[in-house]
């Protein structure tokens, strides 16, 4: 087992592997939102092709903002990182639930789609994420 500071000096002197996975998992995401675009696309047309390819990218921009957050945090100071996490939560949370409600309110079709789409979305932007972490990044 390394010693307590040795994982710190390898952090310091390694300072993009914050958001070393990011490529990956935004590659990944692309590819479900073209999957989803037409899965949508064969259930509810145009409208259902375009909620679900924008249900993936409102997944996808989420998390990358977190992810960027999150790292700017934890190279200024690890004790930023919750503050900073629950903030950006609760923003991203809340504008979510806004732009739901406003698209709800339009009686748009492809409102299902979207809504499906972000769960997809989080689905495989989690499942890469799981498979980086534990080949990936175990490796190192």
């Amino acid at each position: 087992m390394a010693e307590p500071g040795t994982r710190a000096a390898e952090a310091a002197a390694d300072r993009g592997w914050r958001l070393r996975h990011l490529p990956v998992l935004l590659v990944a995401s692309v590819l479900m939102a073209a999957v989803a675009a037409v899965a949508g696309g064969l259930a509810r047309g145009a409208d259902g092709a375009l909620g679900a390819a924008a249900g993936v990218a409102v997944t996808a921009v989420s998390y990358t903002v977190t992810t960027v957050v999150l790292a700017w945090a934890d190279a200024r100071d690890p004790q930023l990182v919750l503050p900073f996490g629950l903030g950006v939560y609760v923003a991203k949370m809340t504008l979510l639930a806004g732009v739901m409600v406003l698209v709800a309110s339009t009686g748009w079709p492809g409102l299902v789609p979207f809504a499906l789409g972000i769960a997809a979305g989080i689905v495989v932007w989690t499942g890469v994420h799981i498979w980086w972490l534990t080949t990936v990044h175990a490796r190192r």
